[in-house]
């Protein structure tokens, strides 16, 4: 009975994770970026997928084998460190969390024809609902997964429609006739960036799924969750791919929704609102818990009202969305730093990893520790051109 639970909750952590990467930027994303590399977009996807797991395999061993969160984790590195880090994981998961909900609005305005306000305050709505019931842990576990099966099932039934040319994708994913590293390092970002590749590692120390014992089932746990993620961004590459393909042109103020449409008519673009809604409703969740989770440890009154704090989160990005209608300005200058989130906590993940006082007698291996490293730098360059790029946009 125990390992059926555990596998519910490996299973869970990694829908968490999966369901949050998979957002309205995901999805636009994927169709811009397949509009303009056409098949040889397969590569990148590729050399994103395999970058992503070296960070989220580094990520959440560390934080299992440590039994802490990663805050925790970044003040035993340095003091005050973990404070830092909780800092911009807020504000990221804050500022990207109002686009969340931004979604979830857009979809129900097309599945019902409801204004995305309207959409975007019951959507908000049910979200708060997951938390404030007794066992929220395990329903935002089953409501991730089940959504999380829609969207990539839908999304198959596209992809079919579409009729995409699987092998011309398939030899340009090793061949390329073009390799754009900018599109490489903004999948990395919207995989792994940010609050995301915490999500499932922290959900699995709240359920006490923790130390070397755990490691082989945290470690599978991680790479089917980025399994989960690459599943969806491929059909959805292969249906883009499809409707390019044929000739047909994207709508620029809504490329996944023309996607939807032109691949499958009217019910595609239902589908479409279908997809679009439980991505951003489910990332939604994700950011709202892995957020608060960031901050739990940091303070007595959060660690005991830490559902109603995750309430608040939620009920103040779907405020914003509700009355300004989109983000302002210096969410710009947050959405910048969100990219380099990933660098500073992976940089001290690494440096915890090779502490005793923090992971006790455990030997993290060499070639994850080069892996980690090489991510690190690459991550925190381009981070840093995000950032630099994004600072002049608050004064226009």
């Amino acid at each position: 009975m125990k390992k059926q639970s555990n596998a519910s909750l490996l299973l869970g952590a990694a829908f968490l994770m999966a369901t949050s990467a998979i957002g309205p930027g995901f999805l636009t994303q994927t169709t811009v970026f397949t509009e303009t590399l056409l098949a040889s977009f397969g590569f990148v996807i590729l050399i994103s997928i395999i970058i992503d797991i070296g960070a989220q395999m580094n990520i959440w061993r560390i934080i299992a084998v440590s039994e802490k969160r990663a805050q925790d984790i970044a003040n035993d590195v340095l003091p005050g460190l973990g404070y830092f880090l909780a800092a911009l994981i807020v504000m990221g998961g804050l500022a990207f969390n109002i686009g969340n909900i931004a979604g979830a609005g857009l979809g129900t305005n097309v599945i019902f024809g409801i204004s995305p306000e309207l959409g975007a305050l019951l959507s908000g709505i049910l979200a708060i609902g997951i938390f404030l019931v007794k066992e929220a842990g395990r329903l935002m576990d089953r409501f991730t997964q089940i959504l999380g099966f829609v969207m990539i099932g839908l999304t198959l039934y596209v992809m079919f429609t579409a009729q995409p040319p699987v092998g011309e994708a398939a030899v340009k994913t090793f061949v390329p006739d073009k390799i754009d590293i900018l599109a490489i390092i903004t999948l990395v970002g919207g995989t792994v960036g940010g609050y995301i590749t915490f999500a499932g590692g922290h959900r699995l120390i709240d359920a006490g799924v923790k130390g070397k014992a755990a490691l082989p089932e945290v470690t599978k746990s991680s790479v089917s969750a980025i399994g989960i993620a690459s599943i969806m961004r491929i059909f959805l590459f292969l249906a883009a791919l499809g409707v390019i393909s044929q000739g047909l042109a994207l709508d620029p103020s809504n490329p996944p929704a023309s996607v939807f449409q032109l691949a499958a008519g009217n019910i595609g673009y239902k589908i479409f609102g279908v997809v679009m809604w439980a991505a951003a409703i489910t990332s939604v969740v994700g950011a709202a818990y892995t957020s608060v989770s960031f901050i739990r440890t940091l303070s007595i009154n959060v660690e005991k009202y830490h559902k109603w704090v995750i309430v608040a989160f939620i009920a103040i990005s779907t405020i914003v969305f509700v009355l300004i209608g989109k983000p302002v300005k210096i969410l710009v200058l947050v959405g910048s730093l969100n990219g380099l989130i990933l660098p500073i906590a992976l940089g001290v993940m690494l440096i915890a990893a090779h502490k005793t006082k923090i992971v006790g007698d455990y030997k993290h291996p060499l070639w994850l520790t080069i892996f980690g490293v090489i991510i690190v730098i690459a991550m925190a360059y381009m981070g840093g051109y995000s950032l630099i790029n994004g600072i002049p946009e608050l004064f226009k």
